[in-house]
């Protein structure tokens, strides 16, 4: 007779393998996808705009890599798109969704604050750099948070890594990880040392503990999106405020 404490422990171990597993999937393939279609573009000597350049690439990170390792999770257990949650927002959700809103951007004000205050390197996003350089890409980012950005993030670590990991620790546990999971995988995405990297991803494991909370109240994979979407394009808006009129100071995020 087997024993259950072996068992449970097993499946702890598992469902932790496995969570953690699909987030990095997700992040190789993209890598992989990317440096595919860069070879191809320089193999033809095509010269892309940037706006296109860039809506390339969240196609292939977003759709094709995060969302394409989930449904490849969702097909090797025999699951649909039930199993991650999604349906039309309720009022109740939608009211989790302006609450984690204005918490996730509450968040990284605290944190910008308190990182101005100790005068801490912060790292700033690619993309940002990119456009504080081109400020029409921000305004492409922005509805991108909500169509592509927020979609993908979260149907693979929300709908996947933490839904799985919640099949066998407790709600707080599965959170917990996936928001570090997520948090970390930016480190390719940051520019910098390693230590202003690492500074950016704490700040960055907060507002994704929200989308995690959020998906635990509701089930809905359509909230923490909305969420997710609605933190981005936020902090987009704001970068391209700052920089068309020079007189905001965007978050230490960026």
């Amino acid at each position: 007779m087997s024993d259950p404490s072996m068992n449970a422990a097993s499946n702890k171990v598992r469902a932790l393998g496995v969570g953690v597993g699909a987030g990095l999937a997700g992040v190789v393939v993209s890598l992989i996808l990317v440096v595919i279609a860069a070879s191809a573009i320089d193999l033809l000597g095509a010269e892309l705009p940037i706006a296109v350049t860039i809506l390339l690439l969240l196609v292939l990170n977003q759709y094709l890599s995060f969302g394409g390792v989930a449904l490849a999770y969702l097909q090797y257990r025999g699951l649909g798109l039930d199993y991650v949650g999604i349906r039309i927002p309720s009022l109740r959700d939608l009211l989790v969704a302006i609450g984690g809103w204005l918490a996730s951007f509450g968040l990284i004000i605290a944190a910008g604050v308190v990182i101005q205050a100790l005068g801490v390197e912060t790292a700033s996003n690619q993309t940002a750099e990119i456009g504080a350089a081109n400020p029409e890409v921000l305004l492409l980012l922005i509805p991108a948070s909500f169509l592509i950005i927020g979609p993908g993030e979260e149907l693979l670590f929300r709908g996947i890594v933490q839904r799985r990991l919640r099949e066998a620790f407790s709600p707080t546990i599965a959170i917990l990880v996936a928001a570090a999971l997520f948090a970390a995988i930016h480190f390719l995405a940051l520019s910098g040392s390693s230590g202003a990297r690492l500074t950016t991803i704490s700040i960055l494991f907060f507002p994704s503990l929200v989308f995690g909370v959020a998906y635990e109240l509701t089930d809905n994979i359509v909230v923490s999106s909305l969420i997710h979407g609605a933190y981005n394009a936020t902090l987009f808006a704001i970068l391209y405020v700052a920089i068309e009129f020079g007189d905001m100071q965007p978050p230490a995020v960026f």
